[in-house]
């Protein structure tokens, strides 16, 4: 069926002609061309009266009332078009569309999730990358950025429970009442105890002021887990819950960063607030702040050195002042892997001898640039020795020394919206010269990781 349209002469007259279908949809997308978003909407109205279900005309609409600036009607005619859209090619130009006008609209959070599934809906590779592209310029933009985390990890040790049966008592006591070192038996609440961990994490940033080379952020932080024994635990250890040892946070804070050295280095700042919960009751406040300085020193290599500094004052536990540097190298290697080393020390000062050590750790992490088997994995490992001057069980006082490892695996061929799963084995073992302290845990964990 042809529709008539009326055209408007150079003259100021207007005639009337007959169009195809085909013929109109070829001219609306030429006005939108040409910069006429309005004859542009007046064919698509034409369009769609004579075809109410006329995908293209329905697109073609959304983008003519996006630049005539309507927002609200080009959302409209966005979302109509999706839910029209009977193909994936369709979809992809649907969600594009979404976008685009949600954008426009000052709707960037929104936008971004419409080019997650205009990613997931991308008929080719290169219409992929498109939508990819556009999330990330879309990212820069919007003043709003979270990261949402989700963890499901069977553990070896959830209570952080002694890896051994017995333990030394009280130095003190035992020279008074035996005269020497006592062993006693540990009770089973304060072995390791195997089990479930779930959890989750919300990380959110507001960006108030930016320039081209500095920004201001407000930081907002939610986390917990908690967790459910395994059979084996709850036999062993009838009175305990796994909720005893649920943990979670909340943190409000302020962050500034600056670009400098000519745009090859960064200085970022950071104060924030929080409170932490263990086993359904406040555990304790804290007052945090650090600062880095980051620096290109080639295009391949990056320095980064960090100061922190924290205040804990504890409710069920005990008030900590601590403070910690590191330094850190980022190398990316010829064959496109990356290595990445740090090195820390830690001082922590309080009245609790059992909270007042000083530490030393070394990190290292070996990313491959190519998949492995059809993942990316990422290795990592350390070492950390903590010195505690005092302990009620040891007259030399407590010396740890910590090994951990681990290894993560992102199945980049398994995506849905533009998130993989990931998942992450982890072992650590704390050697300690007072056996209470002797640790030992195991753990997977799984998880969603972006794609772009």
């Amino acid at each position: 069926m042809a529709v008539l349209v009326s055209l408007t002469l150079c003259a100021g007259a207007s005639a009337q002609v007959t169009l195809t279908p085909d013929q109109l949809r070829n001219a609306a997308a030429q006005s939108i061309a040409a910069g006429d978003p309005a004859r542009a909407r007046d064919y698509a109205d034409a369009l769609l009266a004579r075809d109410s279900r006329d995908f293209r005309a329905q697109i073609v609409r959304a983008r003519a009332l996006r630049d005539l600036g309507e927002s609200d009607a080009a959302i409209l005619a966005a979302r109509s078009a999706w839910e029209m859209a009977d193909s994936d090619g369709e979809r992809y130009s649907a969600a594009m569309m979404m976008a685009q006008t949600l954008s426009s609209a000052g709707k960037k959070t929104r936008a971004q999730l419409w080019l997650r599934r205009a990613a997931h809906h991308a008929p080719t590779a290169g219409t992929r990358r498109k939508a990819q592209q556009h999330f990330n310029y879309v990212r820069l933009q919007n003043p709003w950025r979270t990261e949402l985390s989700f963890t499901l990890a069977p553990n070896s040790n959830i209570n952080n429970g002694s890896a051994r049966e017995t333990s030394e008592l009280n130095y003190r006591i035992s020279e008074i009442l035996f005269g020497g070192p006592v062993e006693f038996a540990l009770s089973s609440e304060a072995q390791a105890l195997s089990g479930i961990e779930a959890g989750f994490g919300v990380q959110s940033r507001y960006r108030f002021h930016q320039t081209s080379t500095q920004a201001h952020d407000l930081n907002f932080g939610l986390s917990y887990r908690s967790f459910a024994l395994t059979n084996s635990a709850q036999r062993a250890a009838p009175d305990v819950e796994g909720t005893d040892f649920a943990y979670g946070t909340i943190s409000l804070g302020y962050g500034f960063s600056q670009i400098n050295f000519d745009r090859t280095g960064e200085f970022q700042s950071s104060i924030e607030i929080g409170q932490s919960w263990y086993g359904g009751a406040q555990y304790a406040s804290f007052l945090r702040g650090g600062v880095s300085q980051s620096y290109q020193t080639t295009a391949t290599q990056k320095l980064n050195f960090a100061v922190d500094l924290e205040k804990q004052v504890g409710q069920r536990t005990a008030d900590v002042d601590s403070g910690s540097l590191s330094a850190a190298v980022t190398q990316k290697l010829a064959t496109g892997d990356l290595a990445y080393m740090s090195l820390g020390t830690t001082r922590a000062i309080s009245e609790n001898m059992d909270a007042d050590f000083s530490e030393v750790e070394l990190r290292g992490v070996y990313v491959f640039g190519k998949p492995l088997m059809g993942a990316a994995v990422q290795l990592g490992a350390g070492a950390a020795m903590r010195d505690y001057d005092l302990s009620r069980h040891n007259a030399q006082g407590r010396q740890d020394k910590r090994l951990f490892a681990d290894i993560t695996a992102t199945f980049r061929q398994i995506d849905y919206f533009g998130f993989n799963p990931s998942a992450t084995l982890r072992a650590t073992t704390t050697d300690s010269n007072i056996g209470l302290y002797d640790v030992n845990r195991v753990g997977l964990s799984i998880g969603i990781r972006s794609a772009f």
